[in-house]
């Protein structure tokens, strides 16, 4: 099943930055790279070889209408089928899924390495195709209980992604860091292509934390003496206009006003009542995580659920905040910068129908583009 793996028309590069060297594989039509790799294939697993030099650029790198600024994206591998045809039968999905299975150690080494992986072009057209997918790789299933975006179970272990409109931002975060337990690993899977926009961003979280470590020094020395404590504001019912607007009803799963008191004991966050609504402040969490297998520290945290609209310039919604462990506000520069730093250092790369994007969710925060041109349907799963 290797030739599943094969590479003809894609190319993996690197890019020299003034950090590191970032490894992204993307199409051959590119221009300004400075240095370039094909990816073949043996009987066992692909090889890396040096095919050619293309001029460098100081502002970055273009690939048709996908823009990578010099700064230092993460690295992206993306994976395509030797095949060029667009119909896949049911064997060749079977193909795919046994390909994953027996690669499985190969591509968890991408992912450790590349904090992402981009699967285009192969025979995943509908969600119980993706589902397979899911279930090829064999990382167990991780609940989606207590999470704050509103989600619709889909089929098997397949949901969709947050249902706020679409036309709604999302800012960076990791998932689920506002709470104790999160999912190591994201798939995402594209089954209607968006019109235009609707991109979903991606950043190494490491490089977020050395570039915030350097200007906002004492912040960070806060930020992880204290940690942060996360508030929501939960209404009665869920709220579809906003990106965290699950009801108090939907995350405790009752609507019995003790029985939601008592889960939230459970789980160690403070309920008070306003009326029919539930004012949640979460303990405090640990907001810098640590990356064992690059020995590095991360960005693992949502402060940015602090964050209003970025064109407003508003900062602490009535609906979710978030606030040093100690009671501290976070200053508004704080934000400004981290939000700066993160758009700065992101890879957006629009979605064609079918891609599959599996995520590190220790070492890399994702977000949501606003929708320009309809439609747009992604699917989401969360591994432990």
């Amino acid at each position: 099943m290797t030739a599943l793996f094969k590479k003809g028309s894609e190319m993996l590069f690197i890019i020299k930055t003034k950090s590191e060297d970032i490894l992204m594989m993307m199409s051959n039509k590119i221009t300004g790279v400075p240095l370039c790799y094909q990816m073949t294939s043996t009987t066992k697993s692909p090889v890396l070889k040096e095919t050619q030099y293309f001029d460098k650029t100081p502002c970055g790198i273009r690939t048709q209408n996908i823009w990578f600024p010099h700064l230092i994206p993460p690295p992206i591998y993306l994976l395509s089928p030797n095949s060029g045809t667009q119909y896949f039968t049911a064997s060749e999905v079977v193909d795919f899924e046994d390909a994953i299975r027996a690669h499985k150690p190969w591509l968890e080494s991408l992912l450790l390495k590349s904090g992402a992986i981009l699967f285009r072009g192969f025979p995943v057209t509908s969600p119980s195709d993706f589902n397979m997918v899911i279930e090829a790789f064999g990382y167990p299933e991780f609940p989606y209980n207590g999470g704050i975006a509103p989600r619709t179970q889909v089929l098997g272990r397949v949901y969709t992604a947050n249902e706020s409109p679409l036309d709604m931002e999302i800012p960076f975060h990791h998932e689920m860091a506002y709470a104790a337990d999160f999912p190591t690993k994201l798939f995402f899977f594209c089954e209607e292509e968006p019109g235009a926009g609707g991109e979903t961003p991606i950043v190494l979280s490491h490089i977020i934390y050395e570039k915030m470590k350097a200007i906002h020094p004492d912040f960070v020395d806060q930020l992880e003496k204290h940690g942060l404590k996360y508030i929501k504001i939960a209404p009665e019912d869920d709220d579809p206009s906003f990106h965290s607007g699950t009801s108090w009803k939907s995350l405790f799963k009752t609507d019995d006003k003790s029985v939601a008191e008592d889960r939230a004991a459970k789980r160690e966050i403070k309920l008070e009542w306003i009326g029919t609504t539930a004012k949640l402040t979460r303990n405090p969490l640990p907001a810098i995580g640590f990356d064992k297998e690059n020995d590095r520290k991360t960005w693992f945290n949502t402060i940015l659920a602090a964050y209003s609209e970025p064109e407003s310039e508003k900062f602490g919604p009535p609906k979710t905040s978030a606030e040093l462990g100690n009671g501290d506000p976070v200053d508004d520069d704080v934000l400004k910068d981290v939000l700066k730093i993160m758009k700065e250092e992101c890879v957006a790369i629009p979605w064609k129908k079918g891609d599959v994007l599996l995520i590190n969710n220790l070492t890399v925060l994702h977000g949501r583009r606003p929708l320009v041109r309809p439609p747009r349907r992604i699917l989401a799963s969360l591994c432990k």
